[in-house]
Formats: C-alpha cells, structure tokens, sequence
C-alpha cells in the first residue's frame, strides 16, 4: 500500500505538490480567522502603545495562579455569556490569551463574528509568556 503512495508521488508530483499546497493554505486561513498569532514581544508593544485589552482565556484558578498585568479573566466558557463586558472594547486591540494558544482560536472567531476589528492571539498563550520570563501578577 505505501509503496504504491510513493510511486503515484514519484509520478505525479505537480498533483502532489498542489495537494500539499492546498493543505497548507487550508491550514493557514483557518488560523487566522479567530485572529493572527502574535509573539510576546509583540503583545508587549500592543499593550504599551496600543492600549490593548488583554482576556485571558483561562478559568479563574487558573488565572489567580498567575496572569498578565491588567488582563481580563474571561474563561472560554462563559465567554458567550459576557459578550457585553467585550463590546465595550471593539475599537481596541483585544488580545486573547490561554494556557497554549488553543482556544484563543475559536475564541476569536466568536468576537469576529461579533464585530470585533482587530484580534489577536497570542502564540503559545501563557506557557510562552511565562517561559520568556515575563512579569505575571498573582
């Protein structure tokens, strides 16, 4: 069976290299719908030029352990039901954080689907913010 995959590959490799393709770009656009992923440094210049609100994703004890100064604590499952506390910050970058990045991506496409303009997702949520050593408040 595998021999016959690497022989079809072998023979056809515009077909296959569109394939990948495609994937890819399937990959990329689903990514970015619930906002583009930035890095720390990144969400650090938001913050301080931008005045970026910050919503952590994480539920709340989770959150007391730790999190980014002046960041909102709205678990991912109660985020339908505090869609008004968020709406006041449609005009603002809002950046979205969790423990590793992956429910800040359909967290996002929520608050896209509910007019926020710009969201963005912090690349490996917390775990990266706090392996770069950054500054959390308890």
């Amino acid at each position: 069976m595998f021999e016959k995959v690497i022989e079809f590959a072998t023979n056809h490799p515009f077909l296959v290299g569109t394939f990948l393709f495609l994937v890819g770009a399937l990959f990329f656009t689903e990514g970015r719908k619930g906002g583009a992923s930035i890095g720390t440094q990144l969400l650090i210049q938001l913050i301080n030029k931008n005045d970026a609100v910050v919503i952590d994703l994480r539920d709340s004890s989770e959150f007391s352990n730790g999190h980014i100064a002046g960041a909102l604590n709205i678990p991912f499952a109660s985020l339908e039901k505090r869609v008004r506390e968020i709406s006041k910050f449609k005009e603002k970058p809002i950046v979205l954080v969790c423990k590793m990045g992956q429910n800040s991506s359909a967290a996002g496409k929520k608050l896209i689907a509910l007019g926020c303009q710009d969201i963005r997702r912090l690349s490996g949520g917390m775990m990266e913010w706090t392996s770069s050593n950054l500054p959390v408040v308890k």
